[in-house]
């Protein structure tokens, strides 16, 4: 991948804004239809890498988040070792959930009904009156383990038997936002946004900026709507830059509201790139924090979306942070998107509704598209 300039803009491939000839919108069925749903559980968010977190949020051993994909509930810990775990949230004694709270500090995982006891790495270290039990063996019985890996800090797990290696699903993007010290950063705001539309909409609205002008006047005026330049245009990673207004941020009062996320020349101030990430993150790169999305989809109307604002460890210290500036200045964004997001759900619901013509500027929507058929046939 090239590597972004420091003195001039970045070199990526700039593509020309044009969906491929004839591209329309999905069918009606892939927006309402409860089988769709559950056939893109089965087959994606069961058997592809999920986002669920990141590794800021489980800092100390002990640590530990809930997180739920594809109807299952899973527990995200830091072991002893500082290593991280993930295991479903189900007692190898009488199937009782383990843990209720979404996130907290354990020394060990307990079930609440007959007090089986497990270690912070899975292993059962206590079954009260089993002792008498012929054969039995602690040993036999530990905590069901879910394929779990790192990825820029990032927590993905996977609910496949053998799934393809984390490190190979992100081989062609390697190294290309390691300039934004991702591993390192933390989040300092979290909104859980419950939007009711599906999923698919989140994405494709996320991936272009044909609307911008109308529904983002005040983004508009910091990063023209027509400057979106694509570097990845195919496949389960999409998406480029646009261009920020000379001296300016995307916050409220459209100044920079921290410490920049990495090293940067003085051109790179006037970037700001976002990411789709298959299947359920949008990464938006910003030079002073990093948003992030993160999709749980609920039904085929319904959609929950944790966004966090990742910020230098080293700013939470100086006089000069405010998040809010960003926090605030996004969020009024996001209730946009999500606004016109549930209109396009209500208005597909319709029997009037039949799939439209994608315009010049929505090439990203349609290969986003593209791809996810490829992944439900």
């Amino acid at each position: 991948m090239p590597a972004i300039q420091t003195k001039a803009a970045p070199a990526f491939h700039k593509t020309a804004e044009t969906s491929a000839p004839g591209a329309k919108t999905l069918p009606q069925r892939y927006f309402v239809s409860p089988e769709v749903f559950a056939q893109e559980q089965r087959k994606i968010f069961s058997g592809q890498w999920t986002l669920v977190g990141h590794q800021s949020q489980i800092a100390k051993a002990g640590d530990y988040f809930i997180s739920q994909v594809a109807g299952e509930s899973l527990i995200v810990v830091r072991d002893k070792r500082g290593e991280i775990q993930g295991f479903y949230n189900v007692c190898r004694h009488r199937g009782s959930r383990l843990v209720e709270n979404r996130s907290g500090h354990v020394s060990a995982i307990q079930c609440p009904y007959h007090a089986w006891t497990y270690g912070l790495d899975g292993r059962l270290v206590g079954a009260p009156h089993m002792d008498d039990v012929p054969g039995f063996d602690k040993a036999d019985y530990p905590l069901h383990a879910v394929h779990l890996g790192l990825w820029e800090g990032f927590i993905f797990v996977n609910l496949a038997d053998s799934p393809n290696p984390l490190p190979k699903w992100f081989a062609t993007v390697a190294g290309k936002f390691s300039r934004w010290n991702l591993p390192a950063l933390r989040s300092e705001k979290r909104i859980k946004y419950d939007v009711q539309a599906n999923w698919k909409l989140i994405f494709e609205n996320y991936s272009e900026c044909y609307h911008c002008a109308g529904v983002h006047p005040e983004l508009s005026k910091i990063s023209p709507s027509d400057s979106a330049e694509n570097d990845l245009t195919e496949g389960p990673f999409l998406g480029g830059f646009m261009r920020i207004a000379r001296d300016k941020s995307l916050t409220m009062s459209s100044k920079a509201c921290a410490l920049p996320v990495g090293d940067f020349g003085n051109e790179d101030f006037r970037f700001v790139f976002y990411y789709s990430i298959f299947p359920n993150m949008l990464l938006s790169l910003h030079p002073d924090y990093v948003m992030v999305h993160q999709l749980e989809p609920q039904s085929p109307e319904r959609t929950l979306i944790l966004c966090d604002w990742f910020f230098h460890p080293d700013a939470f210290n100086r006089d000069d942070f405010r998040p809010d500036d960003a926090v605030e200045f996004w969020d009024m964004v996001n209730r946009q998107d999500w606004h016109v997001c549930e209109l396009s759900q209500e208005g597909i619901g319709s029997h009037a509704y039949a799939p439209g013509p994608y315009s010049a500027r929505e090439s990203i929507p349609a290969a986003w598209d593209e791809y996810y058929l490829r992944q439900m046939s």
